[in-house]
């Protein structure tokens, strides 16, 4: 997996990193012990993700059923639970998974997740643990919510008492957009378009802005790696 939140990768180093084609944005169990999620934040988003807690929670929306042949919009439809045969669709297992967690009958389900920020280009958001799931009715019909919350590498119920943790660092979409067409998709420092990572220039743990594209820029890894958290 990439290294640390913020880590830009193209959706085939993506699909190859685990060993898939992603056709969809929800991937549960991609490995025995992992799930992958795929979001997006776009004003043209089709689904309504957000980010809450500075980062540290993460509210997904279930997607929507196939389009149907009989022609009605999938926009309009509950989005199902199980499939016609009763067989559960991806939205049926990640709240399975969510529900067993909140039963205390696993831990939470690990999953990572990946935010679109152009076409083929996407960003590493962090691992997170799937901790709840429910139905909400958005005007129209019911739609899934997942809450995942930042994996510390701890239980999901201590990391929200780790306040000493600043997980302030999930840039916004139009932010990494703006950077990314700035930057022309180029590490600032030497122009490489490999190894990609969207850098604060004021690191966030030392007081510098996610939301101020002046204070985000395109390294490499390898300047990334020689600017670490100093402040240049």
């Amino acid at each position: 997996m990439p290294a640390c939140p913020g880590d830009i990768i193209s959706y085939l180093e993506m699909c190859q990193e685990w060993g898939t084609s992603f056709q969809a944005g929800m991937n549960f169990r991609v490995r025995p012990d992992h799930s992958v999620l795929l979001m997006s934040r776009r004003p043209n988003a089709p689904y309504k993700d957000r980010v809450e807690d500075h980062g540290r929670i993460l509210i997904y929306e279930g997607h929507d059923a196939r389009r149907r042949v009989d022609g009605l919009d999938p926009k309009m439809i509950d989005q199902p639970r199980a499939y016609p045969g009763g067989s559960l669709t991806q939205n049926g297992l990640f709240e399975q998974a969510a529900l067993s967690y909140k039963n205390r009958q696993q831990s939470p389900e690990l999953v990572s997740v990946y935010e679109k920020i152009h076409s083929g280009i996407w960003a590493f958001n962090g691992n997170f643990e799937l901790v709840d799931a429910w139905l909400e009715h958005d005007g129209h019909r019911n739609v899934f919510k997942f809450r995942l919350n930042i994996s510390d590498g701890t239980p999901a119920a201590m990391a929200a008492q780790l306040d000493e943790l600043d997980h302030d660092r999930l840039i916004p979409s139009s932010v990494k957009l703006e950077v990314w067409k700035r930057d022309q998709g180029k590490c600032v420092k030497c122009g490489s378009d490999k190894n990609l990572h969207f850098d604060h220039d004021i690191p966030y743990s030392k007081g510098g802005s996610s939301s101020d594209p002046a204070n985000i820029r395109i390294l490499c890894a390898r300047h990334n790696l020689q600017k670490r958290d100093n402040i240049e």
